[in-house]
């Protein structure tokens, strides 16, 4: 997995704090979400907006605008709740950029338009950085003809997998959930595997495993 931290455009710095109250609002928190916010996140800061009008590439109907936004953490964990509850607050593609001391992580899901209602957006499952230090050399942006493709290549050094060829992003983040699914489901078989007793039982899992692990295989390649 390649860790990339990219250069924002001057022209797209927006540097406006979120208060939490805002997120709030949006998403009717539970107690224990208010709870995650108050012990793991200092500060929200809005970084960047990349539209149109703030680094000159054209919108789509997928990507209308990208936000970049900034999560100072208090003891250097942050739960996806947090980070889901802030993508359902803002109707716009999200990177969070998490700060703790003196490194940083790049964190996003994958962002989309709902097929059945426009005005709903699927959020996929989160993917991660390595922890780089903060005075990490930014890359960048790459040259794109849009954002959507601009979008496509903020979350691809993401990937824990690379694309197939010819893999759209989409096709890929679902390839990558397959993966982590069974991933899940060979870890729990393994387990099963250590605490069985009967020899007929350990046969029949071990059969179940080389299974889980043929068809993991082809999902990875």
């Amino acid at each position: 997995m390649t860790s990339v931290l990219f250069e924002y455009p001057k022209s797209s710095a927006f540097g406006r704090i979120v208060p939490k109250s805002k997120i709030y609002e949006h998403v009717s928190p539970s107690k224990a979400l208010k709870e995650l916010f108050v012990g793991q996140v200092d500060q929200i800061v809005w970084q960047y907006k990349l539209a149109p009008e703030t680094i000159n590439l054209r919108q789509t109907p997928s990507v209308p605008e990208i936000e970049i936004f900034t999560i100072i953490l208090k003891d250097g964990e942050l739960k996806h709740d947090v980070l889901r509850s802030i993508d359902q607050a803002i109707p716009f593609p999200l990177l969070f950029e998490l700060l703790y001391g003196d490194k940083c992580k790049v964190i996003a899901a994958y962002k989309r338009p709902s097929e059945a209602d426009a005005a709903k957006w699927v959020v996929s499952d989160y993917f991660e950085s390595a922890w780089l230090p903060i005075e990490t050399l930014r890359t960048p942006l790459p040259v794109v003809l849009n954002l959507e493709a601009l979008y496509e290549q903020l979350l691809a050094p993401l990937m824990p997998y690379p694309a197939r060829q010819g893999e759209r992003l989409q096709q890929q983040v679902e390839r990558m959930s397959m993966i982590r699914f069974k991933q899940r489901e060979l870890e729990k078989c393994e387990g099963r595997l250590r605490k069985e007793k009967q020899f007929n039982r350990k046969v029949e899992i071990n059969a179940e495993l080389r299974e889980l692990k043929r068809v993991l295989q082809c999902v990875l390649s």
